[in-house]
């Protein structure tokens, strides 16, 4: 592993060279936030996108994950690709992206997608699946059009602070690549495994 000048660049082609090795779901990545009293919390979420300097998601905005976001925006990331005995762990803080950003998202989903954020407010308590499951079926069947982006529905913009690229070896010296900002620039340290 030589280290690219720029360890989004990097990402981006493991997630690349994941897919094209026949892994499940290359973008999928624990999503980790702190809460009030100071748990953690995670969940696997999809990635969305790859900007110059952030990593994109979206989420309903009432949920667990974008409350603990308001309260504490510090998060960590990890990506495991075991068919290649990668990982990635990056740090970082996280914001609520533009409105139009949410917006250009949500239209990227698919039908199904569009319609499970419209009827399920993912998270909360209910009594009983299958009105909701009634209810997205009905939509499906009888929508002419993609439903608006919903008002509390968003992208999250995860700019990061360290990033760790990790590949396993054979002998159990695994190569590791920490890369940390240091302002605009990277400062890549190779690490002990």
């Amino acid at each position: 592993m030589a280290g690219s000048p720029h360890p989004l660049e990097e990402l981006r082609r493991w997630i690349e060279e994941a897919g094209a090795a026949g892994a499940p779901l290359p973008s999928s990545v624990a999503f980790v936030t702190v809460g009030g009293e100071g748990r953690p919390s995670a969940r696997t979420v999809s990635l969305k996108r790859i900007e110059q300097n952030a990593l994109v998601f979206t989420s309903a905005l009432w949920t667990r994950k974008a409350r603990e976001l308001e309260g504490n925006p510090h998060v960590a990331l990890l990506f495991h690709w075991p068919l290649l005995g990668r990982q990635v762990h990056i740090t970082g803080k996280a914001e609520i992206a533009e409105r139009s950003l949410a917006e250009e998202l949500f239209a990227e989903r698919d039908l199904a997608n569009q319609l499970q954020s419209v009827v399920s407010r993912q998270g909360e308590s209910i009594t009983d699946l299958q009105p909701l499951r009634d209810t997205h079926a009905h939509l499906a069947e009888t929508t002419e059009t993609p439903p608006a982006c919903p008002q509390d529905w968003g992208a999250i913009r995860v700019k990061p602070d360290t990033v760790e690229l990790w590949r396993e070896a054979e002998d159990r010296l695994h190569e590791r690549l920490l890369y940390t900002r240091d302002g605009v620039e990277w400062a890549l340290t190779r690490l002990a495994p």
